[in-house]
């Protein structure tokens, strides 16, 4: 009659700890650590930069100011210029080291047209670009 009591509850709380929700959370919480500590490393490392003042405008460079206008036509020195011809000024200009390209682009010219533009004077050789704007105040 050992196993008489079996159907019958004895009445005794049960003493085992449930960790499967314990595992779950511990494991989030490392996949959050792993994820978040090569952000916070680089924050962590305390440098100090050198201070220097503001470095000088160079006056020796050779300025050139192409402009575009809204249709993406392109302007040097008032005469107009296809892309075959702006190839042609800018290899024969980009051999001085000082050459400085600076691009007037009108506001509602199509993007595409001035990265076309962009892509010319680098294949020309042009290795200093600005674009200049007005500033507001």
């Amino acid at each position: 009659m050992a196993f008489g009591n079996a159907g019958q509850d004895s009445g005794d709380m049960m003493s085992e700890i449930n960790v499967t929700p314990l595992v779950d959370v511990m494991l989030v919480l490392l996949v959050v650590f792993i994820i978040t500590a090569p952000l916070l490393a680089s924050q962590s490392l305390k440098i100090n930069l050198p201070k220097t003042e503001s470095v000088a405008k160079d006056d020796k460079l050779q300025k050139v100011s192409l402009a575009i206008d809204a249709k993406g036509e392109v302007t040097y020195e008032s005469a107009r210029l296809n892309d075959d011809g702006l190839a042609k000024m800018l290899k024969s200009r980009a051999v001085d080291p000082g050459f400085q390209l600076q691009i007037q682009a009108d506001e509602a010219v199509n993007y595409g047209r001035v990265a076309q533009v962009m892509a010319i004077a680098q294949k020309s050789g042009v290795a200093k670009l600005s674009f200049l704007t007005i500033t507001s105040k």
